[in-house]
């Protein structure tokens, strides 16, 4: 039975799953963790956005995308701002960072460490510590979550782009945005 619900929590929280194992003192301590977030995420009224929320970010998604050219640092702020939106929409508390990465790990554990990256590179932008391709690294890291709570966690992976064209998702680190 211990193995049974060990395997259930492994293939609900993903990577999520080893790196909290890897943090707590104990496999017990962290699984134990891992089921309190179940029952927090639980109680929180997670709903999926309209039809016309989802195209209303998806457009906003791509003017950043615009603007990231002429503004690569400021852009990633506004895709973190973005993405803390569109988190708050569907219901999810936003006030706490890592409290945000403890709820998301719920439903999007599989994707976390992508919102983690993004979110570390959007720290050292504020000081300049990033790089231009730092910068790019956050977008695309950001773009992962984002899409995720757009399609509600969709196996799809896909959303229209403004135009009504399919756009597909960025799923590594290799593709262009």
């Amino acid at each position: 039975m211990l193995q049974q619900r060990r395997r259930r929590l492994r293939r609900r929280f993903g990577p999520e799953y080893e790196r909290l194992v890897n943090d707590r003192d104990n496999r017990g301590e962290a699984e134990q963790e891992l089921r309190a977030r179940q029952r927090w995420v639980a109680t929180l009224d997670i709903t999926p956005l309209t039809p016309e929320s989802r195209q209303t970010y998806a457009e906003q998604w791509t003017r950043l995308q615009e603007r990231f050219v002429d503004a690569p640092g400021p852009a990633v702020t506004e895709a973190d701002e973005l993405v803390t939106t569109v988190m708050a929409e569907r219901g999810y508390p936003t006030e706490d960072f890592e409290q945000q990465l403890s709820d998301l790990s719920v439903v999007h554990g599989r994707t976390l460490h992508h919102y983690r990256q993004a979110h570390e590179i959007s720290a050292r932008a504020a000081p300049g510590e990033a790089s231009t391709e730092d910068l790019r690294q956050a977008m695309v890291h950001y773009r992962v979550l984002f899409q995720e709570l757009l399609d509600d966690g969709d196996e799809h992976h896909s959303h229209p782009s403004p135009a009504g064209h399919e756009q597909p998702a960025i799923t590594d680190d290799s593709q262009q945005w």
